[in-house]
């Protein structure tokens, strides 16, 4: 009788409170702890100690570190003419390359108006002396597109023109520079200068161009030509021109659809 009175008391309402407990095999009664209706729904919660082991083993959590140590800072120095020069309304694809790359470093060395042959000048003068003091890593190189229409004022034929940009691709490999090549983009809107033989000799240009890297004379090259106009031969796409109306220099959109193709080829590591 007291063996029931208790189990009433303990709340033993679904449980079978039989007075004599079954016997295990070994002849011993089972031992029997009371549990609430409310302690048997619930799990236990987890200790410290486990929950600090499940998150060190998920691979969701132990991407992002490592993701991060995969990527590396560079420190690029571009040379250029008008298209880079910030001071002459260029320079945005390199601008998309920092936001792209915050922790990366983009020298910019363009200067309007400058033809190839000035830009190895100022590569010897401003760019080399700084490699190592800069740690400079990589050279963009992006011009050509004003010796092309001075071939009859300066004598710069295609031939001199990449006589002086394989000068720059060799100085920069040979300071242990990564190399990028950028072909000229499109400027058939440049009326002024523009005409079908300048135009032939473009596509020429830019064909060499795109050989070097396979002739392992450069590292990378992005073809900004066929990105910049929009499948028009020549011609800038109107949207990658705006507000520019010279049909030479690419405006915000035509910058950042340049600046995310260099990402992409050249710093997809980047960070």
């Amino acid at each position: 009788m007291f063996k029931l009175y208790l189990c009433a008391a303990l709340g033993c309402a679904s449980m079978a409170c039989d007075p004599k407990p079954a016997q295990t095999s070994s002849g011993t009664a089972p031992t029997h702890t009371t549990t609430s209706a409310r302690d048997q729904a619930a799990p236990a919660a987890p200790s410290q100690e486990q929950t600090n082991k499940t998150s060190n083993t998920n691979p969701a959590a132990d991407a992002a570190p490592l993701a991060h140590e995969n990527k590396r800072r560079f420190v690029s120095a571009a040379l250029g003419d008008s298209i880079t020069d910030k001071k002459s309304g260029g320079g945005g694809f390199l601008a998309h390359a920092q936001s792209a790359c915050p922790e990366s470093t983009f020298l910019n060395f363009g200067k309007g108006g400058d033809m190839t042959n000035q830009m190895l000048r100022r590569l010897k003068s401003d760019i080399l002396p700084r490699v190592a003091s800069d740690k400079i890593d990589t050279l963009i190189v992006f011009g050509g597109v004003n010796d092309l229409y001075s071939d009859l004022t300066a004598g710069r034929k295609n031939e001199v023109i990449e006589r002086d940009l394989s000068a720059i691709y060799a100085l920069g490999r040979e300071a242990g520079l990564r190399v990028i090549a950028i072909t000229v983009s499109p400027w058939g809107g440049f009326s002024k200068y523009w005409n079908p033989r300048r135009g032939e000799n473009t596509k020429l240009l830019n064909s060499w161009i795109l050989g070097l890297e396979a002739n392992n004379k450069v590292d990378l090259v992005v073809d900004s030509f066929p990105l910049l106009s929009c499948g028009q031969p020549d011609v800038l796409c109107p949207e990658y021109e705006k507000p520019h109306q010279d049909g030479l220099h690419p405006g915000p959109e035509g910058h950042a659809v340049l600046g995310k193709k260099l990402v992409t080829i050249a710093f997809p590591d980047c960070r």
